[in-house]
């Protein structure tokens, strides 16, 4: 017989009926070098099978189709195996996407949640929660409680799972029974996020000592100070007498809030609109209530400054918080240069600088690499091929300047 394996054509080949197959198709293993269980033997449309010939019908002379590749052009299995996105635990699709874990929301836990996720990216204070060692207080000790829940928390997040922030609902829920209110359909309420943050950060603030580097003193009692605190300069000047004095004062927050009214409509003009506003105060001076301008600056800007939308006031006819749905826009770098003391500013403006002289120099050399660009993709001048276009020999051609 003649056996065609691809290309490959190898005439005068002796078959012996009386021998089982695989004796065949062992022969065809040393012209071929394809594994016999590799091989797919046709022979006039018909498969041959490793049980006996009946199944074919072979004549002196018949073209035998031989299909199957040798081990060695057969692509290995690699050592790791793929997996699909839709194969991966919560676990796997974490650490692949590079994403934080998740927290379940337990019933209208949102504002916790966002909380929670929100001061877990300031790597210090993780480092600071690691180095508690205090438990679970119940209500003795609430503030214990509170960072004892939330260093738990952390540690589970870690392990890239989704978490159901069960322990520190009920922490929060005992410490501040307002958590825990509940609406007429058994579900709980919901609540502001602002004052969420502002009480985790009150408890964090109690027991969390300052860090310390090596060589550094800190002036501050707590950790939640020395990185999240503010410090402003303010003046009172009364605006009915020019004869008193004003009166200066150095204030402490843990945030700047933007409150939202009509004219706001970004966060820069928020903030600004109470860095200089005026107050109506008992004036010693006068021996009288007297309107005041209080004009506050900031002296101190900490590591991670934090920014509330005032969205909630409250309706003294309905007896309720209502809340402001209006739209603020907020820059994704915020710069409150404008908002410092002219002392906080002379410290700033060296680095500032700095910054300034970088920036330009990434667009200067951006520029120069977009004109390199648009300069080889034109080619400078154009390169041109010059064809005929009369006929030499032509009494009535004529040529054409174009």
């Amino acid at each position: 017989v003649k056996v065609k394996w691809g290309k490959e054509i190898y005439p005068d080949v002796e078959v012996n009926t009386d021998e089982d197959p695989i004796l065949f198709k062992a022969q065809l293993y040393a012209l071929t070098g394809v594994l016999p269980e590799r091989q797919k033997v046709m022979i006039r449309g018909s498969t041959l099978k490793d049980s006996g010939w009946e199944s074919v019908k072979i004549i002196d002379g018949v073209t035998i189709l031989l299909m199957g590749s040798k081990e060695e052009d057969v692509p290995k299995e690699p050592a790791v195996r793929p997996i699909f996105v839709e194969d991966m635990t919560e676990t796997e699709l974490a650490t692949a996407s590079n994403l934080p874990a998740g927290l379940s929301n337990l019933g209208n836990t949102c504002y916790m949640n966002a909380t929670v996720q929100c001061l877990k990216t300031v790597p210090e204070l993780r480092e600071s929660l690691k180095q508690f060692k205090g438990g679970m207080a119940g209500g003795m000790g609430p503030a214990q409680s509170v960072t004892a829940a939330i260093r738990d928390l952390y540690e589970l997040m870690d392990r890239g799972l989704a978490v159901p922030p069960i322990m520190l609902l009920q922490v929060l829920q005992m410490v501040f029974p307002r958590f825990a209110e509940k609406t007429d359909g058994g579900m709980f309420a919901q609540q502001d996020a602002n004052e969420c943050w502002t009480e985790i950060v009150r408890m964090l603030q109690q027991k969390l000592p300052p860090t310390f580097r090596d060589g550094y003193t800190t002036k501050f009692k707590s950790f939640i100070d020395q990185y999240f605190g503010v410090t402003m300069k303010v003046e009172l000047k009364c605006t009915e007498t020019e004869d008193e004095p004003a009166a200066e004062s150095e204030e402490n927050f843990l945030q700047l809030s933007c409150f939202i009214s009509q004219d706001v409509k970004y966060m820069q003009s928020g903030l600004r609109s109470k860095m200089q506003e005026q107050i109506v105060k008992f004036s010693s001076y006068l021996n009288r209530d007297a309107v005041y301008t209080k004009t506050s600056k900031i002296s101190r800007l900490p590591a991670y400054l934090t920014v509330s939308f005032v969205r909630f006031f409250y309706k003294e006819k309905e007896a309720v918080n209502a809340k402001i749905l209006k739209e603020v826009k907020f820059p994704l770098d915020l710069d409150v240069f404008d908002l410092c003391t002219p002392s906080l500013q002379t410290q700033l403006t060296p680095m500032r600088a700095k910054f300034k002289e970088l920036e330009d120099k990434e667009v200067d050399e951006s520029t120069k690499k977009k004109g390199l660009q648009q300069q080889s993709e034109s080619g400078g001048k154009k390169k041109t091929k010059e064809e005929p276009y009369w006929f030499p020999d032509g009494m009535s051609s004529y040529q054409y300047n174009s």
